[in-house]
């Protein structure tokens, strides 16, 4: 199934082209005009597609449909990597590794850094890396969430990042995180951090009617503090159930007046403990609707936090099935790594962040545990090599202005390269033509994108573990649309296309870099 470019032989697999590309695959169906195609024909053409939808793929929405929040997505990507032999190390404890041995670890356990060490290597070799972040935007909950107006309940909430705040409205929201429990025992206490999900819609954020204001379609403009605030149940309800909570034999209403005891109720219920044994959470605003393979052939990701728990996925999987089996490390002499990081959204200043010790922690620990020379991690950051994967903008159909008439990627043209000349992001020509060469070599498909002069650019991590460790960086991302909306979409194309490069790097990366000289 290799790429060959554009146009009729784009695919070697003819039988791929209904998924792959629908367009084409239609007009070589009209071709022939004497051909007249049966209602069964067609809907056999639409199984087909269906059925075609690749393993990774599947994955990829069950990894979705389990990480409504970054406390999830690492304790998703945690069982992983231990359901295929990689053990856990603890940043508290001294380490003991070993060549050709797999290994992870998690901060705050929203962060997670997994990584194989070579059967060749030697302190002073480098990590091939590929970092991504397991947040998006989102609203979370504040310290003190109980607000009543108007004869409702309502959930005070802050928002995280920049989101497309107008697309929260009218969805069916549940909450998810993380809760701090006590639990007692005896004369003392002992605390545990746990993660909460509520499966079901428990509130909303509704519109106002258009009745209220005829100016509404002319520019939705959402004011973040007052208008958008999650309705959980009317004043009457709420009183009601807590009556009946009250007189029931089995429940212990809490004396904690900073959220709504009807809230409460509902977590502790989920947990199994009582609501005074709560001491705090970390909870956010999640959509109930699930991830799914959609459109009319099967061809899109509908799902949100696209951004960027799809590049988190396909990095990880690629990492798990570039060491798989012990023959995978045997030639490696370096340290294959993914770096899952939290808070991208909002600036990736803090202890689990990018901009945190995080990663130069990692490669000084690992290389320390072979060599008491503080020397060789120098060599070793310099050996080294990282792929920032972050999502990228597909041209949208509508607002085709909006992009660089040369750099416009498109779902299905696989990884995007993203250019900055300020530096907004950390590629250059040499890590460029890196990424770029293990893609030819796999005929693997790639894009280009620089945002317009009249524009301003996002940034990733890439620059920012760039500049703070040193290492050579290359920005990259898969195409999507509707990049911060609650619902976002991406094409399965570019979700296989990111796993087979991502996976190749590790794999091919040590024998390429042998071959390039800059410094010299």
């Amino acid at each position: 199934m290799g790429y060959l470019g554009h146009g009729p032989n784009m695919y070697l697999d003819s039988y791929e082209l209904v998924l792959r590309d629908p367009i084409y695959a239609m007009g070589e169906m009209l071709k022939n005009k004497n051909t007249k195609t049966k209602p069964s024909e067609a809907k056999d053409r639409r199984a087909m597609a269906e059925s075609e939808v690749s393993s990774v793929v599947s994955d990829l929405i069950n990894f979705l449909n389990a990480s409504p929040t970054a406390f999830h997505a690492v304790a998703e990507a945690r069982k992983r990597l231990e359901e295929v032999g990689y053990e856990q190390v603890f940043e508290r404890e001294d380490w003991k590794l070993e060549v050709g041995k797999r290994y992870f670890f998690t901060r705050n356990h929203s962060t997670i850094v997994a990584f194989a060490i070579g059967k060749k290597y030697v302190a002073g070799n480098g990590f091939h890396i590929v970092g991504a972040h397991t947040d998006s935007p989102c609203l979370k909950l504040k310290p003190i969430s109980k607000v009543t107006k108007g004869g409702y309940l309502e959930v005070g909430v802050q928002t995280y990042g920049s989101g497309l705040w107008h697309t929260w409205f009218d969805r069916d929201l549940t909450v998810a995180g993380r809760v701090i429990t006590r639990e007692e025992k005896g004369d003392s206490a002992s605390y545990s951090h746990q993660l909460v999900r509520i499966e079901e819609p428990i509130m909303r954020v509704p519109t106002l009617a258009i009745h209220l204001d005829r100016g509404l379609n002319d520019g939705f403009k959402v004011n973040t503090q007052s208008h958008l605030l999650p309705v959980l149940a009317t004043s009457i309800k709420a009183e009601l159930n807590k009556e009946v909570a009250e007189n029931g034999p089995a429940e212990k209403m809490t004396k904690n007046s900073r959220h709504h005891s009807l809230l409460l109720q509902m977590i502790a219920n989920k947990l199994g403990c009582q609501p005074d044994q709560i001491c705090d959470f970390e909870l956010q605003a999640c959509d109930t609707q699930p991830s799914i393979v959609a459109g009319a052939t099967k061809e899109f990701v509908f799902s949100g936090r696209l951004d960027n728990l799809c590049m988190s996925f396909c990095s990880l999987q690629a990492l798990i099935d570039a060491t798989s089996s012990e023959s995978e490390l045997v030639d490696e002499s370096g340290v294959r790594m993914v770096a899952l990081f939290d808070h991208e959204e909002v600036g990736s200043d803090s202890a689990q962040g990018a901009g945190s010790p995080v990663m130069l922690d990692a490669l000084s620990r690992v290389t320390n545990c072979f060599t008491s020379d503080s020397k060789l991690l120098m060599k070793a950051i310099q050996r080294s090599f990282l792929v920032s994967a972050d999502m990228a903008h597909a041209v949208h159909p509508n607002y085709m202005d909006k992009h660089e008439d040369n750099h416009q990627p498109k779902l299905h043209g696989g990884l995007v390269i993203k250019h900055n000349a300020n530096q907004r992001y950390a590629t250059n020509a040499v890590t460029s033509f890196i990424f770029r060469e293990i893609a030819m070599q796999h005929n693997l498909p790639v894009q280009d994108f620089v945002v317009r002069n009249d524009m301003p650019c996002g940034s990733t991590i890439g620059p920012i573990l760039a500049s703070g460790v040193g290492i050579r960086t290359v920005d990259v991302g898969a195409p999507q649309l509707s990049m911060h909306s609650i619902r976002e979409m991406c094409a399965v194309d570019d979700v296989k296309h990111s796993y087979e490069h991502f996976k190749a790097f590790f794999q091919e990366f040590s024998h390429l870099d042998t071959k390039i000289t800059v410094d010299m």
